[in-house]
């Protein structure tokens, strides 16, 4: 398991096309269409859409499992792949069910849930009758499906029962679910591959974000072989084994500022690159022969697909894709179909399959509710602007189709998760429900943003709520130059560490923005970085070093940590958290608000009792989103 980056952004927890996408202009040097009227939608329209999350094929290939949150809380489904209307297999009214796997000879299945948004996630099956069974019992563990072997009569489960800061790995039997221990992790790996025949496990050690090394670890002669010694700051990610065991995918930046697949030889210890695009390759997944080799390329905020013969590298020619954002591939169990899920600015994440060398793919769910015309909302674009020092920054503008130069609107920088996230070209019903009422939004990609190569990724290690925050504040002159954007109405707004990067600039730049909302943000990093939670334990090293160490880093942490700074706001603030979040406690919020009303500015809060580091229910969305568009009302 690995842990990457503080957030995990998700299109219903915070909001947020193919090949061949060039870099995109600045919005001043496009023509720019006019305004045109469109139907203002409330937010019960908005949540009407339906969010559909990971897929797998039952055993004969009828059928696509998938979590969906039609009910108000994520619940599984099954969609027939020929049509028809997806089935309720379970009924949580109340903790959300994410599925991981159907049983590879019957319609079984496998899900996580946590409890209230806490993350400590169990594992349990769903027999055929209904009756449901917890595979990871006990109480404070975190545990996580990992696959299944190749013969499939065993599947493999990480968990941190007998150490919370570390997870081992246990194989459990397909039937009557005996297990046992295969690897007992004391050092703080990530697992991150197990081979088909379980004798080698790939491991990655991180020592900061952006440098860490891969290990093979031999079961059968108790060995750990460094397969990545090198020097300066090099990232490498282990993808999964060849099919023969002979050798391992993994991903890596060495001599490159962006990320490529490839081999490594468990014979010959020798490496050959495979696929090198000239953006990150995100991963790279075998089908269940190793016939076929899916690779994703973070293509400019969108994914782009590629499809390979592994045999010979041929890139196969698919049916066109439709446009938007790719997500989620997968490969049937005979290998003749994929599915997918793509999403965009006028469309949530839908499910679609394609049957490999025939016609278009086929679309099985329809997210977008029959009440809101798709031609009303607005696709995202790409847009570059270069900020205080020279450097070219990009994100995803979303410009109201009601609004022009004669028409100045209020606008918001959005900013992402992180450190290290990313905004993309997908559905956000939270953007869109604001950009439908008349706000542009720009969601940034400041420096240390995923998706612009190695060094602009580490260009705000140790000087975060500064270097980034800088980027935040010049964005708002590109929207002001842009013609159609009123300068005094410019806010921000960003969840996690975008909530940071949101009380960062009420209290370190306090008159660039007229407002904020803050969700879920980081008040006091001193405080989190001490209460990061325990199976964080091996990339806290890492966190430490780009963010600083609580100790030794402490003076500059206190500088830059929003509640030492709060006497200085002087804006309107708005924060919205979950009580049971793991990662930003709720005493984070707590305390920025009691001393932002100490100053007698215009403070809202909202806290769910029921929600952890991002808001799965609808029904509380709709509350906070509601209520962050009537402070916007309000105040902006």
């Amino acid at each position: 398991m690995s842990f990457r980056n503080w957030t995990v952004v998700t299109s219903v927890a915070l909001g947020i096309v193919v090949a061949g996408c060039a870099k995109q202009e600045t919005p001043s040097q496009t023509a720019d269409p006019g305004s045109k009227e469109v139907a203002q939608y409330t937010i019960e329209n908005f949540l009407g859409a339906t969010d559909y999350r990971r897929a797998s094929f039952s055993p004969d290939g009828s059928k696509i499992l998938v979590s969906s949150d039609e009910s108000g809380v994520y619940n599984a489904y099954a969609i027939p792949i020929d049509g028809g209307e997806p089935a309720q297999l379970t009924s949580s009214d109340n903790d959300s069910v994410f599925i991981e796997s159907y049983f590879p000879g019957d319609e079984r299945f496998l899900y996580t849930q946590d409890k209230g948004g806490d993350e400590l996630d169990h594992l349990f099956v769903q027999e055929v009758d209904g009756t449901v069974t917890d595979l990871t019992p006990g109480e404070g563990l975190k545990a996580s499906f990992e696959g299944w072997t190749q013969d499939e009569s065993h599947f493999i489960v990480s968990t941190n029962e007998r150490d919370p800061k570390f997870f081992d790995v246990y194989l459990y039997a397909r039937d009557g679910y005996e297990r046992e221990m295969i690897y007992q992790n004391d050092e703080g790996y990530d697992v991150e591959a197990v081979s088909p025949d379980l004798r080698h496990l790939a491991l990655v050690k991180s020592r900061t974000t952006n440098d860490n090394d891969l290990y093979l670890f031999d079961r059968q002669a108790s060995v750990l072989t460094h397969l990545t010694p090198h020097e300066g700051d090099v990232s490498h990610e282990a993808e999964a084994f060849t099919l023969d065991g002979t050798g391992l995918y993994y991903l890596t930046d060495r001599d490159s500022e962006f990320k490529y697949l490839a081999r490594y030889d468990l014979a010959t210890g020798e490496s050959e690159k495979m696929v090198q695009p000239d953006w990150d390759v995100w991963y790279a997944t075998p089908s269940k022969s190793g016939k076929y080799l899916v690779v994703g390329i973070n293509n400019d905020a969108r994914t782009e697909i590629q499809v390979f013969d592994t045999a010979s590298m041929d890139r196969l020619d698919l049916a066109e894709f439709p446009l938007g954002d790719i997500s989620q591939v997968r490969f049937s169990r005979d290998e003749s179909t994929l599915s997918f899920y793509v999403s965009s600015g006028q469309r949530p994440g839908d499910l679609f399959v394609s049957k490999i060398g025939e016609g278009e793919p086929r679309q099985l769910s329809r997210s977008l509710p029959a009440n809101i015309e798709a031609d009303d909302l607005v696709e995202g674009q790409v847009v570059r602007f270069a900020s205080y020092d020279g450097v070219e920054i990009p994100g995803v503008l979303y410009k109201p189709h009601q609004v022009d130069a004669h028409n100045p609107a209020p606008a918001l920088v959005w900013v992402h998760g992180g450190p290290g996230g990313q905004s993309r070209l997908r559905y956000s019903g939270l953007t869109q429900y604001l950009v439908n009422h008349g706000y542009v939004v720009y969601a940034i990609n400041n420096r240390g943003s995923t998706g612009e190569g190695k060094t602009f990724y580490a260009m705000d290690d140790r000087r975060h709520g500064e270097a980034d925050l800088g980027d935040c504040v010049a964005s708002k002159q590109m929207l002001i130059d842009a013609g159609y954007v009123d300068p005094e109405r410019i806010g921000i707004i960003g969840g996690s560490y975008g909530g940071y990067m949101v009380l960062a600039a009420l209290t370190l730049q306090p008159e660039e923005f007229a407002v904020g909302v803050d969700i879920f943000g980081i008040s006091n990093w001193i405080r989190t970085l001490e209460s990061i939670p325990p199976w964080w334990e091996s990339f806290r090293e890492a966190l430490y070093t780009e963010m600083g160490d609580p100790v030794e880093d402490k003076e500059r942490l206190t500088r830059i940590s929003p509640l030492f700074n709060a006497d200085k706001i002087v804006k309107p603030l708005m924060v919205l958290q979950g009580a049971n979040d793991p990662r930003v406690i709720q005493v984070e919020s707590d305390d920025i608000v009691e001393a932002a009303r100490a100053n007698g500015v215009p403070v809202e809060y909202v806290l769910f009792e029921d929600e952890g580091h991002g808001f799965q229910k609808k029904e509380n969305r709709l509350e906070g989103y509601k209520k962050i568009l009537d402070f916007l009302e309000a105040h902006l």
